[in-house]
């Protein structure tokens, strides 16, 4: 059975989080760390925008600011995410690893197995989504609606992820919602009237869930982080081993947080 490297994080900010994914995937494309799965979370409370998308026309920053929720852009493409209540996963892969192999949808789905594997250890049963291709969007919100191979339960999404190839490698990573804060996340994008930004809304509560409404309760995230490593070694068939991240991926991390993700030019490049 292959074995592959686990990394727990203690949350950390928006700018961090993102720059520990490209330090890893920078590691794994020169063969200096195995396949890693990283489980993490984020404090303060961020939007992170998709790689394409333009954060003067989708995010108020006046709002976020005042709310103190910081902005990111990813390296994945898809709509922004407000992380607030959240477990994130992100996989970082070989492109050829046979776990993950083939195309983004196929590697959706491979992924995806090890996602419906943790839910089920937690009691709940979700099911892949049919929809559009990851980045066929036309709202700027994350979890207004599925796109194909993303999670569903009673028809509504619970988990949203995002995948890039470079350098040869793959990076997916996802939010897993804990807890919604729908109030929050419809204060901080642009919309053109307050009648638009309620029917926003009311569309993301028909279509989006979270652990605590499925289960009635808001487990722990050590138990979450327990169900989704068991969830991800029984879907993809692997062997992990939790790790530290590497001095030079954390030396890395620091320099691409404070000289890229924490930047104007990055995040407001669009």
């Amino acid at each position: 059975m292959d074995e592959w490297r686990l990394v727990i994080n203690e949350p950390m900010d928006g700018a961090m989080n993102m720059a520990v994914d490209e330090a890893v995937l920078a590691s794994v494309s020169r063969s200096l760390a195995p396949p890693t799965i990283r489980f993490y979370r984020w404090s303060p409370p961020a939007v992170s925008l998709g790689y394409f998308q333009s954060l003067q026309k989708e995010l108020d920053l006046a709002a976020c600011r005042k709310a103190g929720v910081d902005v990111v852009r990813r390296l994945t493409g898809g709509r922004a995410v407000l992380h607030q209540y959240e477990l994130t996963y992100s996989i970082v892969a070989p492109e050829d690893n046979t776990k993950v192999a083939g195309s983004i949808l196929e590697a959706y789905l491979a992924i995806s197995g090890g996602l419906v594997e943790g839910l089920a250890e937690m009691g709940i049963t979700a099911e892949l989504a049919a929809g559009t291709k990851p980045g066929a969007v036309a709202s700027a919100v994350c979890f207004e609606a599925p796109s194909m191979y993303e999670l569903v339960v009673g028809g509504k999404k619970l988990v949203g992820s995002a995948q890039t190839r470079r350098s040869g490698c793959l990076l997916q990573h996802g939010s897993i919602l804990i807890e919604l804060d729908p109030d929050l996340l419809f204060s901080i994008f642009n919309y053109d009237t307050e009648e638009s930004r309620n029917q926003a809304k009311k569309l993301f509560l028909a279509k989006a869930t979270c652990i605590k409404d499925i289960l009635g309760y808001t487990p722990d995230p050590a138990r979450l982080i327990a169900c989704f490593t068991n969830g991800f070694s029984r879907g993809l068939e692997i062997k992990l081993r939790e790790q530290q991240l590497a001095a030079a991926e954390l030396t890395l991390a620091r320099e691409l947080s404070s000289g890229k993700y924490q930047t104007e030019a990055w995040n407001g490049r669009k």
